[in-house]
């Protein structure tokens, strides 16, 4: 157009009417030039804004201010490669077909507040060195920003995406804007580029949003932002802080290999569905004060760097720390059915305040102090002093359970207030040293009496490991020992009684310096029945058990040892009734022999033997008999002589009934000191 005269000039623009199609491909345009062009194509002189039909601008040049403000495109808008060296001003457009901007370049101001793309629209690979302003702009069609470049900041604030909005590999120099914004379809910004701050707040996100492998150097807000769809942040790098403070995501969200330079705030998020922060690496605070999670939150492999805190939040499901790192001293809040914290390592001390949960511990690393404890009352925000909520976890108890320490270093573990019911210790080393304090409770013997036997057992507290070698046990030997016990899960190890025992030893040590004397016992009698039923020890060793065990259970049950007392002093009585007193006390008799007078007389005397009962059982079963045998054995069991004439019978009864059953009122004596022992 600019080849041609004035002259041609007029009656190309006095052909022109509203909506017609112009073609200016690579046409370079003064603000005069496109002035001219637009008022031809104006359909309403007064707002003077111009109607197009289909518009060809492939690589024109608009060497000033281009003026499309409010224009209407009712046909493609085609600007590829075109460059606008002013103000290029779309605000208000509409394009009711396709917009095309790939490739173009805008050196001034780009304002396309308010406009309307019916379509779709394409700013692939477009320059932005000013600039660039979409601020409640709609996008019904597909939009592309791929590769695109932002050198002085993107305003989208309140623009809406109904469609997909790719911002792949986009590069935003200057402060990237959308707070506000809606993402009715995906919101793609993999590997996109945000030197500036990147303005997220109060966003909403219908589709899946997915930023992975973007860079965030400055801050990135994401404050009381809506995630209704998948949202993807593998591999993305936050340099600065990063904001999701109030966010909701209501599907899956994933940080996997996502590092935080700096401070990552998730106070008071909500996340329904699953989270994951697998091999996260948290270099700076890391803040979860009052999230909640109804899903799964898996935190395998994250790297804490300086986080002195993590929560307190809530997950209705379960909490994956796995293989997690905490260099400094934290202090851990969480609420969740199921908290697993395998291979994780510890670098300093911490305190792991649980509630309603199951915790793992398997193969973890303690290299100072570690406290585990059940928190009594419900996690409180920091802000208000308010509880928390735990509506997720409403009919769970909120007590903690402890399902492992296999591989773990127990010397600086210390247990709180923890359900140690099921808890497997088979692998731990030094449980000797683990501190168990407060209301720590162990599996228990099973109660009621056998069904098959007239027995039960005597409750003492147990290892789960007991529980699964005795089921074992009993499915190998076709026994009906097993009800009551607990079944071992498939992966459980099967091991040997000495095994067993050794894990009982460690235990009790540990009870015994925490000045737990009466619990401690239970776990001796543990670990003595384990090397009653060990055979790779001596015969001999193993009888002296078995019997120890029969008279007194181990010199722990005070009910047996007297049992055994009473039914053997009972025998003794009988015994003596029959057979060992005499019919009649021997009386001394005095024999000698007649002399002639004057001689002196030699007079004998002596006691007979005692003459052994005769007749009838039943009629020696007199009242005086059994004064007399209850007498006799009385004085046996505290170690004196009765000084009763005796049958030989009785006399050997005696020397048996001195010799037993003074021990088993030694052993019922024992029992009771074990009991009550401070």
């Amino acid at each position: 157009m600019a080849h041609l005269s004035e002259t041609d000039r007029i009656a190309y623009f006095t052909a022109l009417s509203p909506g017609a199609d112009v073609d200016h491909r690579g046409t370079s345009f003064t603000p005069e030039l496109l002035s001219r062009l637009l008022d031809a194509l104006a359909a309403d002189p007064t707002t003077n804004s111009p109607h197009v039909g289909d518009a060809r601008f492939e690589q024109a040049t608009f060497s000033g201010d281009a003026r499309f403000y409010r224009a209407f495109f009712s046909g493609e808008a085609r600007f590829e490669g075109a460059t606008f060296a002013g103000v290029a001003r779309f605000g208000e457009a509409t394009f009711a077909g396709s917009a095309g901007f790939e490739g173009a370049t805008f050196a001034g101001v780009a304002r396309f507040g308010e406009a309307t793309f019916a379509g779709s629209a394409r700013f692939e690979g477009a320059t932005f060195s000013g600039p660039a302003r979409f601020g409640q702009a709609t996008f019904s069609g597909e939009t592309r920003f791929n590769q695109a470049t932002f050198s002085s900041g993107a305003g989208f604030r309140d623009a809406v995406f109904s469609s997909e909005a790719r911002f792949s590999l986009t590069a935003f120099s200057g402060t990237a804007q959308f707070k506000g914004a809606t993402f009715s379809g995906a919101a793609l910004f993999g590997g996109a580029t945000f030197s500036g701050p990147a303005r997220f707040s109060s966003a909403t996100f219908s589709g899946t949003a997915r930023f992975r492998s973007a860079t965030f150097s400055g801050t990135a807000e994401f404050d009381r932002s809506t995630f209704s769809g998948p949202a993807q942040f593998g591999k993305a790098t936050f340099i600065r802080d990063a904001d999701f403070g109030g966010a909701t995501f209501e599907a899956g969200v994933g940080f996997n290999e996502v590092t935080f330079c700096s401070e990552a705030d998730f106070g008071g998020a909500r996340f329904e569905g699953g989270a994951e922060f697998k091999v996260a690496a948290f270099e700076g605070m890391a803040g979860f004060a009052e999230a909640t999670f109804s899903g799964d939150l898996n935190f395998s492999g994250p790297r804490f760097e300086v986080a002195p805190h993590l929560g307190p939040l809530m997950c209705g499901k379960r909490v994956v720390l796995d293989g997690a790192v905490f260099q400094r001293p934290v202090t851990v809040e969480i609420g969740a059915r199921h908290v697993s914290c395998a291979r994780t390592r510890w670098v300093s001390t911490a305190t792991l305040h649980l509630r309603y949960a199951e915790l793992d511990l398997r193969d973890a690393v303690f290299e100072y102090p570690m406290l585990v404890a059940a928190r009594p009352d419900p996690f409180v925000r920091p802000a208000s002093g308010a509880p928390l909520s735990e509506a997720q976890l409403s009919g769970e108890k909120p007590g903690v359970r402890l399902a492992s320490v296999g591989g773990v270093d127990a010397a600086y573990l210390a247990l709180h207030d923890i359900d140690l019911k099921r808890c497997r210790l088979a692998g731990a080393v030094h449980l000797d040293q683990m501190r168990v304090d407060g209301w720590c409770t162990f599996a228990t013997t099973p109660t009621g009496w056998n069904r098959r036997f007239p027995w039960r057992w005597s409750r003492r507290n147990t290892l789960t490991e007991e529980h699964y070698w005795r089921v074992r046990t009993a499915r190998h030997s076709s026994s009906a020992i097993a009800p009551g016990w607990m079944f071992p899960p498939q992966d459980a190890p099967e091991l040997k009684p000495a095994a067993v025992a050794a894990l009982y030893r460690q235990l009790r040590k540990s009870i015994e310096d925490g000045k737990n004397e009466p619990d401690a016992a239970d776990f001796y009698y543990g670990e003595c029945e384990m090397r009653r039923h060990d055979t790779t020890r001596p015969f001999g060793e193993r009888v002296l058990l078995t019997a120890y065990w029969a008279l007194s259970g181990y010199g722990l049950r005070a009910t047996r040892a007297l049992t055994w007392l009473v039914t053997a002093m009972a025998a003794t009585i009988m015994a003596m009734v029959l057979w060992g007193l005499p019919v009649d006390d021997p009386k001394p008799q005095t024999t000698g022999q007649q002399v002639s007078a004057g001689q002196n007389l030699k007079l004998t005397t002596d006691t007979p033997d005692p003459r052994n009962p005769t007749g009838p059982l039943t009629e020696r079963v007199t009242t005086e008999r059994f004064d007399k045998a209850v007498r006799v054995v009385i004085d046996s069991v505290v170690f004196r002589s009765s000084g009763q004439d005796l049958t030989t019978f009785g006399t050997y009864t005696e020397m048996l009934s001195r010799l037993t059953e003074p021990v088993l009122l030694g052993l019922a004596v024992l029992a009771v000191r074990s009991r009550v022992k401070r």
